[in-house]
């Protein structure tokens, strides 16, 4: 297989809202393209993962190199071109991954559906394309659909891009319409790629994402920006420090597919043989060992904002749940975990995930590929918590990170507490604002600028703890916009906050998995809730229990729920009333006893439902 010439090259992204048709425009240009045989071709064929295409979202990215040949005199008649393709999730959860992705590009396909318009995390993925300096592209899907808007999300696309109307092009990805012309346009307007070192032993390769095979190790995935990388290069990754020897090379088709090598220009794959974690990581550079060049700037590591605790149901998966964490780490640098354990769910693992739809990706995962049956602690986020000077923990006037609400401190204890906001974009129809703003209000939120977006449609900056940001609040905003409202949002900064932990304690003792810290402000919602929820879902026990909701140093809400009742009488007949008077005696006594020294048995499905959504 043939290197191509540089300027032949054309590198590019499709970025866009999730569910605005970008995997089945990437599947008509494989067809177009002949990348794949028609009778091995199906639906979503880059999204490779079963939860993927059950989902209808793109989780991990996907590089394919596409060949286009040229037909006609205005783009060259003759002349080959080589398309590298990558398919980045749309979800804000991996906005930094999707950030190194576009380093790796020249240009981005700006994909908006025609029959939802510009959507609030469409905004945050074109903000990090244009800090790359990359050729948007503006494109409408969806045309073929009898609820297309194309007029009005024109507008939308050129307020947006402040473009001209004719720039826009028209696709559908159901019938390839317009896709063809959509691939001539992507060699006319994406600049082709240029390097910055020359020379024979030079390279400088971005790492864009990575994964994990038991056979081969990690696999990195590369966008080669200098020199040349070749089977058996002695290479080195910049940041973790870490020598490797290439076992192969390759490009995507969409499947690996070795070459003698990758040049300049090229996207493809570097087989690394490592078989520990920690040391691929998305951002990294990889260069030669003897001539090692400097990495691309902007790297960073991802952090966890999102902390759970995973529990193996059966205590004797603990094992096979630390190596499946351990495996998936190799894939997925991004998610961190730490070993701990509870009174009441035995050993497990605190885990560290960049927000909600990762945890849910990730779990899911471990049911489905390592057949795990788990419990998930409330997720929760990093509090800052600086002591009094009093405090007696030897902890006094320090400040200390908490992951975990069962061991945020108590009140008596707390001088300040300092939480993490976020700036949240929300687009929405005009006719939603009342509503929004009455639950922003309810979420604690700032809110800031309002502007026109189209004809119809509104977009709000706000500012709001992150904590109420998972409180619900996706489905609560897509509830009350009839599922028209779309939000985005960054980390922003830290900021003092008034919360506190709420404990629920089942016969005196405090259930680590249901513990939670909450809004000062909500503290009798949510104890009256948690333990209304446990109440009648917790089975009865022997003796009388108490279901308590603790918080601010006092019971805030408690439920009884009674014993069961065995008459141990029913077996006698006549006799001395005595008798049986005694026998109560007895029962009352044991069931003391049993209350005083036994411990309530809380089954699995009762912790999984409270930890369920309601």
């Amino acid at each position: 297989m043939k290197n191509m010439k540089l300027e032949n090259i054309r590198n590019f992204s499709i970025i866009a809202h999730i569910d605005h048709g970008k995997s089945t425009l990437a599947d008509r240009m494989l067809e177009i393209t002949h990348t794949i045989e028609t009778r091995k071709m199906r639906d979503q064929v880059l999204d490779s993962m079963e939860l993927e295409r059950e989902r209808g979202i793109t989780i991990k990215m996907q590089p394919v190199r596409m060949v286009y040949h040229a037909n006609g005199p205005e783009d060259g008649e003759g002349q080959e071109y080589v398309l590298n393709l990558i398919d980045t999730p749309g979800h804000v959860d991996f906005s930094y991954e999707v950030s190194r992705a576009l380093k790796a590009v020249e240009g981005s396909i700006l994909l908006v559906d025609s029959t939802q318009g510009v959507q609030a995390q469409t905004l945050t993925t074109l903000a990090l394309a244009r800090e790359g300096g990359l050729k948007i592209i503006p494109v409408l899907s969806k045309i073929d659909s009898p609820l297309a808007r194309i007029p009005e999300v024109k507008e939308e696309v050129v307020k947006l891009l402040n473009c001209k109307e004719e720039e826009i092009l028209l696709v559908s990805g159901r019938t390839g319409e317009g896709v063809e012309n959509l691939l001539r346009e992507v060699i006319k307007r994406v600049p082709p790629p240029v390097t910055t070192y020359q020379g024979n032993n030079v390279l400088r390769a971005l790492v864009f994402d990575f994964k994990y095979s038991n056979h081969k190790g990690v696999m990195v995935f590369v966008r080669v920006l200098d020199g040349v990388v070749a089977r058996g290069d002695s290479l080195l990754f910049s940041i973790s420090g870490e020598k490797f020897t290439a076992l192969e090379v390759g490009t995507f088709s969409p499947e690996e597919t070795p070459r003698d090598m990758l040049s300049g220009g090229e996207t493809g794959y570097i087989v690394t043989g490592i078989k520990k974690s920690g040391i691929a990581s998305v951002g990294d550079t990889i260069t030669m060992v003897k001539n090692p060049l400097p990495p691309l700037a902007g790297y960073m590591k991802a952090v966890p904002v999102v902390w759970a605790s995973v529990f193996p149901e059966n205590a004797d998966d603990f094992t096979l749940l630390k190596l499946s964490l351990g495996k998936l780490q190799l894939s997925d640098s991004a998610f961190s975990f730490e070993e701990e354990s509870s009174g009441s769910l035995g050993r497990g693992f605190r885990c560290g995930f960049l927000g909600m739809l990762h945890l849910e990706i990730i779990t899911e995962r471990l049911k489905r590929e390592f057949n795990l049956s788990l419990i998930i602690t409330t997720p929760s986020i990093i509090y800052e918590v600086l002591y009094k000077n009093n405090h007696a923990g030897g902890r006094a006037g320090k400040k200390e990170k908490i992951y975990s609400p069962y061991y945020f401190p108590d009140d008596g204890n707390i001088e300040t507490v300092f939480e993490p906001w976020v700036n949240v974009k929300i687009i929405s129809p005009a006719q939603y604002l009342g509503s929004i703003m009455q639950l922003l209000f309810d979420h604690e939120a700032e809110i800031g600028e309002t502007d026109n977006f189209g004809d119809s449609r509104s977009v709000i900056s706000v500012k709001m703890p992150l904590r109420e940001l998972y409180r619900n609040f996706f489905d609560e905003l897509k509830s009350i916009s009839s599922g028209y409202g779309s939000i985005s949002y960054e980390i922003a900064e830290m900021r003092q906050a008034q919360v506190t932990r709420l404990d629920v304690l089942v016969a005196d003792e405090a259930i680590p998995a249901f513990s939670k810290v909450i809004s000062v402000k909500r503290v009798p919602e949510e104890a009256e809730k948690a333990v209304e929820k446990l109440y009648s879902i917790l089975p009865r026990q022997m003796f009388v229990t108490k279901i308590q909701g603790k918080a601010l140093g006092r019971i805030i809400s408690s439920r009884t729920l009674q014993a069961f009742k065995k008459d141990v009488t029913q077996h006698m007949y006549g006799g001395d009333i005595t008798r049986k008077m005694k026998l109560r005696e007895k029962q009352k006594k044991g069931k003391k006893k049993m209350k005083e020294r036994g411990r309530i048995n809380i089954p699995q499905d009762v912790f999984l439902k409270m930890m369920s959504r309601p």
